[in-house]
């Protein structure tokens, strides 16, 4: 993508209802949608994130399946999320929202028990061993999530990445954490969630293509 057009898409962002693009300062000094989103949603609705939402397809396609649901796809850059906000605009998904920010600062963006359910949808595996701390499975991460999880909230991994799906099973079975269904190959064995095989990202297709596997995992932290 070229640097014009994603000036165009940051300048189109900010014209946007269902974005919201707080600094990193207004984040650490004390986020106002912080234990406040609800009233942002004006429902009761419970509220379920895509964390690094990439395009925003799954954000998009859960609001339509899910209208009971509130969605927010968070991701640092604002010119691919461009795509799912200007097209839940379009559907007039009401029930949609775009937050423009870092993963690691969820805890601060989030309320104790804010959060439902979360997605994390094709997330950079972080192969390298001294990359370990930002695979947005690991320990430090998983306790961010457990302090804006409601109690029995479900978790989904779904990734094109054997190693991603093999380091967090054994991660969560180590710390103790429930894992509730798990599967290697989503289109060649059946019982995944209908949104597992429904929903296809635009990396997913390009994955499939390549005729790699595509996994999942459903869990709870206890």
């Amino acid at each position: 993508m070229g640097s014009k057009n994603k000036l165009q898409r940051f300048a189109e962002n900010e014209t946007f209802k269902n974005v919201i693009q707080p600094t990193r300062q207004e984040v650490e000094q004390g986020f106002r949608l912080k234990g406040a989103w609800k009233a942002h949603f004006k429902n009761d609705n419970p509220i379920v994130l895509e964390l690094g939402c990439g395009k925003g397809e799954y954000t998009v396609g859960l609001a339509g399946l899910y209208p009971e649901k509130n969605f927010i796809g968070i991701d640092i850059k604002g010119a691919r999320f461009w795509r799912g906000a200007k097209t839940a605009l379009k559907e007039e998904l009401h029930n949609v929202a775009f937050l423009r920010s870092q993963i690691e600062l969820v805890d601060q963006l989030f309320g104790p028990g804010e959060v439902s359910e979360i997605w994390i949808t094709f997330p950079d595996p972080q192969i390298k061993y001294k990359r370990t701390k930002h695979r947005m499975t690991n320990k430090a991460f998983l306790d961010k999530y457990k302090e804006i999880l409601s109690p029995g909230a479900l978790i989904h991994l779904k990734t094109d990445s054997e190693f991603m799906h093999g380091y967090t099973l054994g991660l969560l079975h180590g710390l103790g954490h429930e894992v509730r269904y798990a599967n290697h190959d989503v289109y060649k064995n059946e019982g995944s969630p209908k949104e597992v095989l429904g929903l296809q990202t635009f990396y997913e297709k390009q994955y499939l293509e390549k005729g790699k596997p595509i996994t999942y995992i459903q869990f709870r932290i206890n």
